[in-house]
């Protein structure tokens, strides 16, 4: 069971412990980016990269992704597409999206879409913190911990 990174907005910070996870759980990590991108050399880890335009780094995940697979992605439309798929996704904030919560993660994010689009001021995210690379080391972890279970 791989994990696919829609790379091309995934934070530095991230990168590295997914990096770090790679190596030591040797589970094939891959960079979806339309440009290259470093990564360490490692039989763990691996780039992708597809055409410059929009969503093709999301579209080509959506179309490799398998059940049981991991998709870090802060994109919610592309978190549902890869859920329906019987994937998991994982934003850089360490919010695990499932079949549970994905409808409702997808719906605020319409409604705040639309409400920018009116011209009402909503506020971006914040900064990456220490507690959210925190949250995000955990759900990889539980991840991998119940992935190296389904292998044996």
């Amino acid at each position: 069971m791989p994990i696919w990174v829609d790379a091309d907005a995934c934070p530095g910070d991230i990168k590295s412990i997914l990096f770090r996870a790679a190596e030591r759980s040797s589970v094939l990590v891959t960079l979806v980016a339309n440009q290259k991108l470093m990564v360490p050399a490692s039989a763990n880890i691996q780039m992708m990269i597809v055409p410059g335009g929009l969503d093709e780094a999301d579209k080509r995940i959506e179309e490799i992704v398998q059940p049981n697979d991991l998709v870090v992605t802060a994109d919610v439309p592309l978190a549902a597409k890869v859920v329906a798929k019987g994937a998991l996704a994982l934003n850089p904030r360490g919010h695990l999206y499932t079949d549970v919560n994905v409808g409702e993660s997808l719906l605020v994010r319409n409604v705040l879409t639309e409400m920018r689009g009116q011209g009402i001021v909503t506020g971006g995210p914040s900064a990456l913190s220490a507690k959210d690379r925190q949250a995000f080391a955990n759900q990889l972890d539980r991840w991998l911990a119940k992935a190296k279970k389904q292998v044996r």
